[in-house]
């Protein structure tokens, strides 16, 4: 996948939230990846450190919302 072809559709503060909401996805079909800040072990965000996104294709953004709207 592109980078400038994924568009963000989940935000959270940490990778393993990300990583449940990548998974989510995933199960539906839909591929995702996570770009994050840094890999923290408390899920806690300072000035966007820690900062986890979970990015789709832009052809699948709506219906990754869809599927994340029904979590």
């Amino acid at each position: 996948m592109e980078q400038s072809e994924l568009v963000v559709v989940y935000t959270t503060n940490g990778a393993l939230r990300a990583e449940i909401i990548k998974g989510k996805l995933e199960s539906a079909g839909i591929p995702a990846i996570i770009r994050a800040e840094s890999q923290n072990v408390i899920p806690m965000t300072v000035d966007g450190i820690g900062k986890a996104e979970v990015l789709v294709p832009r052809a699948r953004e709506q219906e990754a919302r869809a599927v994340l709207e029904t979590s």
